[in-house]
């Protein structure tokens, strides 16, 4: 039990900060678009690097580190272009909720945002293959440990998706959503800068 309940808190501790794939989340959330497929999407991606880090994968990041480069590189520059996008739409957007520069995306478009967000960010890895996987060494029971940081992120994944919805009066003026779009902008942009420094 004590297995289960280390890997949820860590697991937890890891996942709530603030990154580019939890904004996501979120702004999906308060549209309402696609939140269920966003959410198991993260879970699922989340499951299976959370499995290979316990398993072992993380020493063949480290033994290959080129892994590590491309993923930073191309997240740097998926998360530019995104922040680029949520800067227009604070820019443009006059009507609250819906952003005007945010027009729904079909699933697909928007499962493939997702991957990318979840896929191309190099804390990802390190994360769940690295950290995780050496961290879950440490205790008797490394499957017990898998389960709770796994729990973790569905805990997590779904509670912030449809939890987001609670601050839809807050996010009905266009004044907020501005600010919401401003501030996701400065984080996706600030995150980027991060990788490539």
């Amino acid at each position: 039990m004590s297995s289960l309940f280390a890997g949820f808190t860590i697991g937890l501790s890891l996942i709530v900060a603030i990154g580019a794939q939890n904004a996501f989340i979120l702004k999906q959330g308060l549209l309402r678009q696609h939140v269920f497929w966003v959410c198991t999407v993260c879970f699922i991606s989340d499951s299976i690097a959370l499995s290979a880090g316990i398993a072992g994968f993380g020493l063949v990041v480290a033994k290959f580190p080129e892994i590590e480069w491309v993923a930073r590189w191309a997240g740097a520059a998926f998360l530019f272009w995104y922040g680029a996008i949520n800067f227009r739409s604070a820019w443009t957007n006059t009507t609250g909720l819906v952003a005007t520069g945010d027009s729904p995306k079909s699933l697909y478009k928007t499962i493939l945002l997702c991957l990318a967000f979840t896929w191309l960010n190099p804390h990802f890895y390190l994360d769940t293959l690295v950290m995780i996987g050496s961290i879950s060494t440490q205790y008797p029971d490394p499957l017990m440990f898998g389960v709770g940081t796994i729990s973790a992120s569905c805990v997590f994944f779904y509670s912030l998706g449809y939890g987001a919805r609670l601050l839809e009066p807050v996010f009905a003026k266009p004044h907020s959503w501005r600010i919401l779009d401003t501030l996701i902008g400065i984080i996706m942009w600030f995150i980027a800068l991060s990788l490539v420094a």
